[in-house]
């Protein structure tokens, strides 16, 4: 490709905030590259409310594209709204006078993604992961080269160009407030450590549960739970008034919150491993169990071996293994420390770079 005109470039990158925050970061990248990005995004509620923040970039929406089982009777309907998805998209990529697409994984990444081979343009797929999902396994057959974020995903595409790029972030997610700065926006106790409980934008039921007991039996910590808008009234109300937790549905303000804490307790999707990685926290990871593949315990994995991270599957954590965590790792400067710098030493900062250089490279 000439990279010296602008080029016009389409992210899908729908359904959950783990792609869409990644493509948002890459179609940052590509305009500040003097390139025009177009994002594809579902029409879930939480697609329209992350994207409704950057009004400065171009979304349009497709049908969100969830995979039933292969002998469900749903899926006739899955692969007939698949093919007009795909036509949608060989429309859409005429219309944009596209010069590559790039999906940020998932099913809503397959039909751009083979409507570009399909038209002859170059085609990428990116997975984040370390065990990648099936979905991305097959849309690689139509892509150019396939990007990934972690080393140990590269294996399970034998057919196909690989290169590892690691996972974009925000550009807000670099420019953290002040710890100070932080408690203050989101209301929280200048004067006692924070842990900051998240589960992803799905949020995370007995992890809610079991966090908000350990809490309760912690006074001298505060606790920031995220707990997702479908558990929030339940949480809210296991919480009870205690002073030293906070809940919220859902946190606008993810810089903030991450800023506020001390150390963190996550599902360790990889949009979250990657943001905690780029600013450097002691976390305590806990794999969604029900995850594809498991793949969140092959993540963790990833991070746990190398001292970035502690891993406890949901089945084994007790309130006992959380206030091990908080107070021999957070509250111990030296441990804490040696596990902010093992976060760190995993981060890719140039990644959004590295994706969009490779677009537009070929």
């Amino acid at each position: 490709m000439n990279t010296e005109k602008s080029l016009n470039v389409i992210i899908a990158c729908g359904g959950t905030g783990g792609h869409l925050f990644p493509g948002i970061a890459v179609a940052q990248q590509l305009r500040k590259m003097g390139h025009h990005p177009v994002l594809l995004i579902s029409r879930k509620e939480v697609d329209a409310e992350a994207s409704s923040k950057y009004g400065d970039l171009e979304f349009h929406s497709i049908p969100a594209i969830a995979k039933p089982p292969t002998l469900s009777l749903r899926m006739p309907g899955f692969l007939w709204k698949l093919f007009t998805t795909y036509m949608g998209c060989k429309k859409l990529i005429r219309s944009e006078k596209a010069d590559a697409v790039l999906g940020m994984g998932g099913f809503t990444s397959l039909p751009p993604c083979k409507a570009a081979h399909a038209l002859g343009l170059r085609s990428y797929v990116h997975d984040s992961n370390a065990m990648p999902g099936k979905s991305n396994r097959l849309t690689a057959r139509w892509c150019t080269k396939v990007l990934v974020g972690m080393q140990e995903a590269v294996q399970h595409f034998p057919s196909s160009t690989c290169e590892v790029v690691g996972t974009p972030v925000r550009d807000e997610i670099r420019n953290l407030p002040t710890q100070t700065e932080a408690r203050e926006r989101l209301g929280l106790p200048a004067d006692k450590p924070v842990i900051l409980v998240t589960g992803g934008s799905q949020g995370a039921k007995n992890l809610n549960s079991m966090l908000i007991e350990a809490a309760k039996a912690d006074p001298g910590v505060h606790y920031l739970v995220i707990a997702g808008r479908l558990d929030y009234e339940r949480v809210n109300g296991l919480a009870g008034g205690a002073p030293n937790i906070t809940v919220l549905g859902f946190c606008s303000d993810m810089p903030a919150a991450y800023a506020a804490a001390d150390g963190v307790i996550a599902r360790s999707g990889a949009s979250t491993l990657t943001e905690l990685s780029i600013i450097g926290k002691a976390t305590l990871l806990v794999p969604f169990p029900f995850a594809a593949d498991d793949h969140q315990t092959h993540n963790a994995l990833a991070f746990s071996t190398r001292g970035a991270a502690v891993l406890i599957q949901q089945a084994d954590l007790t309130t006992e293994k959380v206030h091990d965590f908080v107070h021999n790792t957070v509250l111990n400067p030296a441990a804490r420390e040696a596990m902010e710098n093992a976060m760190r030493a995993l981060s890719r900062p140039d990644a959004a770079r590295e994706i969009a250089e490779a677009v537009l490279s070929e």
